[in-house]
């Protein structure tokens, strides 16, 4: 069975440690949820790119395992990084979209009100909303097995999502009347990688505008048109293949 990856803070996998201790609710859900046990194989990771793969060699109480680590291993940043603007879904589609796309691969999750969505983050239920996304990229990263977890941000408006993709090194919309694929447009060999993805009713024209005059085409990904919660996650796909991260 593939090590199970738990979050520990930075200063943990300082230097060469020979042994950690993992504590808090990620100790408590390896010793009272996963019930793991002293010799089992376990992935300590800052969330950043560095982890430490050990061995468990006790347990404490209900919420305390002092791991004995083997090897300590640093990820690179990686060349081309992926941003999604994810406009927001309705019900739990947005940490649908969130889960599947911190599984593929994204770098980075922007929620975007755009003006067509149905929901819309206000006040105190949008910041449950979003500690809700911080949550599932969180549990998804490690459900992956990866070092180095995506980044949700807060929510953005039009103006600054537009910001964003003139800053970007390659800037797209994900639309079903692009003129042209995803799967063709010109990528940088390095750089950040920006795509919006529409809501369910569609990007307003005034949005499809602003994102133009950002720099970021209309891009269509196939023949079919698929819902705002799964097109982030086949883009990030075709992108990772596309730049080599993926093969």
């Amino acid at each position: 069975m593939t090590a199970p990856v738990f979050l520990v803070d930075p200063a943990a996998l300082t230097g060469s440690p020979a042994r950690i201790a993992l504590t808090g609710p990620e100790g408590r859900h390896a010793v009272s949820v996963r019930r793991l046990r002293p010799g089992e194989e376990i992935v300590l990771s800052d969330g950043a790119g560095r982890g430490a793969l050990g061995t468990v060699a006790a347990v404490e109480g209900k919420d305390t395992l002092e791991v004995d680590v083997h090897e300590v291993r640093d990820e690179p940043e990686p060349a081309c990084r992926i941003t999604v603007v994810q406009a927001l879904p309705k019900g739990d589609r947005g940490e649908l979209a969130v889960e599947t796309m911190t599984e593929a691969g994204v770098d980075t999750i922007v929620p975007w009100p755009a003006a067509r969505c149905v929901t819309q983050w206000r006040g105190e239920r949008g910041d449950k909303s979003l500690t809700k996304w911080r949550a599932t990229a969180r549990e998804a990263a490690k459900q992956a097995r990866r070092l180095r977890f995506p980044e949700v941000t807060g929510p953005m408006t039009t103006p600054q999502v537009a910001a964003l993709l003139a800053a970007a090194d390659f800037a797209g919309v994900l639309h079903e009347e692009g003129a042209a694929p995803l799967a063709t447009a010109p990528l940088p060999p390095t750089g950040t990688l920006v795509l919006v993805v529409g809501p369910e009713g569609g990007i307003a024209p005034d949005e499809l505008t602003a994102f133009g005059s950002a720099g970021a085409p209309a891009y269509r990904l196939g023949p079919t048109v698929l819902r705002t919660s799964t097109a982030g996650v086949a883009a990030t796909a075709l992108l990772l293949t596309r730049t080599g991260r993926w093969g």
